[in-house]
């Protein structure tokens, strides 16, 4: 267990986790809505920190991230946990697990540990994803400035769902951010989250304004979110408010978890996404289905990087500027 950052002691031993919007009030031997982050005699706690549940070797694109030195192989790793309640997660496996003995079922792996097996496999990134870095904020913060010192590159695959001044503190350290924007209403985030939206949209701004490279993804849940005309605001709200160079994944639904009887989403629904993102964004993909996803020029429309699936099979940037025109490419490229 490590000593949580972000809360304050309150009467009575309670205190107050202030690391995301949740704010929760807890009392002493429970924990917060993230299942996580206990209360003992007055002390907020991580129980996760260095205990994680998986670490894996992934290309960055499968994160995704399109636009952040493509082809790099990332260092994955998470914790169990989740401040979210998705019914349509993707890794409830993981995200939903019972933090009851994680001692015994999680092998302690310290920061240092963690960098050092980036090295060792030859990876350019850190990558804090899988289930939701927030929710092993302390461990991925003190992970991110060992690999910043040594040259490594950081970023998160989020909700988005944190408060102003740990994310502010966080940007310091990581250099890309995935983002779920799950939909555009609040009713969505209430009811197939039991979150709130407006934290998000705030989250994506902070981290725009601190110059943390930033894609969004939107999983299309059939009936859910995939009301097109909800799909354009969300478009439009991005391409003003953080830019359309901003890439933005529409990632197809395959039933599982509270949804397993679902249906799939219709790669016409998907495409029908796309079509209309494309007017006011410069990079807009499809993920979660075969083929291929290239990068095109948003000025002369040349194919600049060639991918299929996560596979980058030909890649002809110029120092981040289109082979043929000379258009910058927005992104991280080395």
């Amino acid at each position: 267990m490590k000593e949580a950052l972000y809360y304050s002691k309150l009467k009575n031993k309670l205190v107050k986790c202030e690391l995301c919007p949740w704010n929760c009030i807890i009392a002493p031997e429970k924990r917060g809505m993230c299942g996580v982050r206990q209360n003992n005699e007055g002390i907020l706690y991580s129980l996760v920190y260095a205990r994680p549940c998986s670490m894996h070797l992934d290309p960055i694109e499968k994160k995704p991230f399109y636009h952040f030195i493509p082809g790099a192989w990332a260092f994955s790793i998470a914790t169990i946990g989740c401040n979210f309640f998705c019914r349509f997660c993707q890794n409830w496996q993981i995200s939903k697990a019972g933090a009851e003995d994680i001692e015994n079922q999680f092998e302690e792996v310290l920061p240092e540990k963690v960098v050092e097996l980036c090295k060792k496999n030859g990876c350019d990134v850190i990558s804090y994803t899988y289930t939701e870095p927030t929710i092993f904020y302390e461990y991925m913060v003190e992970i991110a400035r060992l690999a910043k010192k040594a040259g490594i590159k950081n970023t998160i695959v989020s909700n988005g769902y944190i408060n102003e001044a740990p994310l502010r503190e966080l940007c310091k350290v990581i250099d890309g951010a995935n983002i779920d924007l799950k939909a555009f209403t609040e009713e969505f985030y209430q009811k197939a989250c039991k979150g709130r939206l407006e934290p998000v949209l705030k989250s994506l701004k902070v981290l725009k304004q601190e110059g943390v490279w930033l894609e969004l993804t939107n999983l299309v849940v059939p009936g859910l979110n995939d009301d097109l005309k909800k799909i354009e605001e969300m478009c439009k709200w991005i391409a003003n408010e953080l830019g359309r160079d901003v890439p933005l994944h529409f990632s197809r639904f395959h039933p599982d978890y509270k949804m397993a009887d679902a249906q799939a989403t219709s790669l016409e629904t998907l495409e029908k996404a796309k079509e209309i993102a494309e007017k006011y964004l410069d990079y807009v993909y499809i993920g979660n289905v075969g083929g291929e996803s290239n990068t095109l020029c948003p000025k002369c429309k040349s194919v600049v990087l060639m991918r299929s699936m996560m596979d980058v099979n030909e890649n002809k940037l110029k120092k981040g500027k289109c082979f043929k025109c000379s258009n910058i490419i927005a992104g991280v490229w080395e």
